[in-house]
Order: C-alpha cells, then structure tokens, then sequence
C-alpha cells in the first residue's frame, strides 16, 4: 500500500503538498491494512490497493472524506 501512495504521489505531482510514512500496527491491525490522514485525524479501514487512489483524489486533493473506508473515531482514537 505505502508504495501505491508513492506512485500516487508522484504520478500527480503532490510531493511539497502533502507527506507520507509509513508505520507498523497503530491499534486496529485485525481490520485490514489501515491509512490515517492528518491533521484531519481521519481513518480509514480495509484499504486496499484500488482505494489508494480514491483516497488520493477524493480526501488530499478534494478535501472530501472517503465514507465507505471511515473508521469511527470510538474505534482507534
């Protein structure tokens, strides 16, 4: 997934915009590979490969939550 988001990342220009690191487990592993925005503070779940994008274009570049990946707050934070 981290390198999705480095082909992401180059493919549409956002390095100086926006960063990107990777980590091990932040609390909710048993629920699939895991992509947390900030400042936002937003979660979401279950990524996979094909969200990166969606992700990409809707949350960093529209400003839009992606809804059908959110992890409720309750959940992880």
């Amino acid at each position: 997934m981290f390198q999705e988001f480095l082909q992401q990342f180059e493919k549409r220009g956002l390095w100086g915009k926006f960063a990107v690191t990777s980590s091990g487990c932040i609390g909710t592993c048993g629920a699939g590979t895991n992509v947390l925005v900030y400042p936002e503070g937003v979660m979401y779940g279950g990524v996979s490969r094909d969200d990166v994008a969606a992700i990409v274009e809707q949350h960093l570049i529209g400003d839009q939550h992606v809804e059908r990946l959110k992890v409720p707050a309750e959940v992880w934070g």
